[in-house]
């Protein structure tokens, strides 16, 4: 019998069915998500972020099965993002756009950057408090990102201009680099990013592992590039935006029809196989 008996509506997709089709007759599976923006709306304050009310109910369930690896792949630290994703203790988290890393079994791994690269981030740390703009700021491994949502159109584009104005030279160096998202920008170390993230997840991975990852900002860009050609890249918004990824979802409705497909489709636990 179907674990899930009624499915919120998917989007025509041949793409989609074809993932699907595989996923069912697959020996693993990947499920890899950014937070913000795919798996909860964007609030104007970001500790209020929470997911959609379907969404975790329908990822512990794929994880009770036990036939599907899951990571959140996230540009926030590892440790903002915990909170919202009880009860879970156990997800694998790449954090700060894949400079952090927490195993499911509690394990921490962060990745250093070199020393001229820490000076260069602490000269943008300088330059956000002399500019009076600290109380946009949030302060992150390898990274800075001024937040303006919620601001008025003119208001956003003058603090934007003042960011670039100001950080584009630091991000000429190479080490660093100035990224956009959804309502502001970041200057962070250049590498790692999230493409890197979900390439050391394939490395990791069977051959035969089914894969795909969930994303909404450009900042998914990477990760959607890293994986085409290996797996399904599904861009989750509202809007449609020119994009990499194969497949498009409107988030909350089809974004919850897509996880509830995964777990339909999931191979029942004693009909998994393993490949030595």
């Amino acid at each position: 019998m179907s674990r899930v008996q009624s499915k919120k509506s998917l989007p025509e997709s041949t793409t989609l069915w074809d993932f699907f089709y595989r996923l069912k007759r697959a020996p693993a599976s990947a499920l890899l998500l950014d937070y913000d923006g795919t798996l909860a709306p964007f609030q104007i304050e970001r500790n209020n972020a929470y997911p959609y009310p379907e969404v975790m109910p329908l990822l512990g369930k794929i994880l009770k099965c036990g036939g599907s690896r899951i990571v959140i792949v996230t540009g926030r630290p590892v440790a903002d993002l915990k909170p919202f994703l009880q009860p879970f203790d156990n997800l694998e988290i790449w954090g700060a756009h894949g400079l952090e890393r927490l195993l499911p079994d509690g394990t921490y791994q962060q990745t250093q950057t070199a020393p001229g690269t820490r000076e260069m981030l602490s000269q943008a740390e300088a330059w956000v408090v002399e500019s009076n703009l600290a109380q946009l700021a949030e302060f992150k491994p390898g990274g800075i990102a001024i937040h303006w949502r919620g601001m008025a159109d003119p208001e956003a584009k003058a603090v934007e201009a003042q960011l670039r104005e100001g950080w584009t030279v630091l991000a000429s160096s190479g080490d660093l680099k100035l990224l956009s998202f959804e309502s502001g920008v970041e200057l962070r170390v250049a590498r790692p990013d999230k493409g890197d993230a979900v390439a050391s997840i394939i490395g990791e991975s069977l051959p035969q592992t089914e894969i795909a990852y969930l994303g909404d900002d450009l900042t998914d860009e990477d990760s959607f590039r890293a994986l085409n050609g290996r797996g399904l890249t599904v861009l989750v918004r509202p809007e449609y935006r020119q994009t990499a990824a194969q497949v498009w979802l409107k988030p909350p409705h089809e974004l919850v029809g897509f996880l509830e497909q995964w777990l339909d489709g999931m191979p029942e636990p004693d009909h998994l196989t393993t490949t030595s």
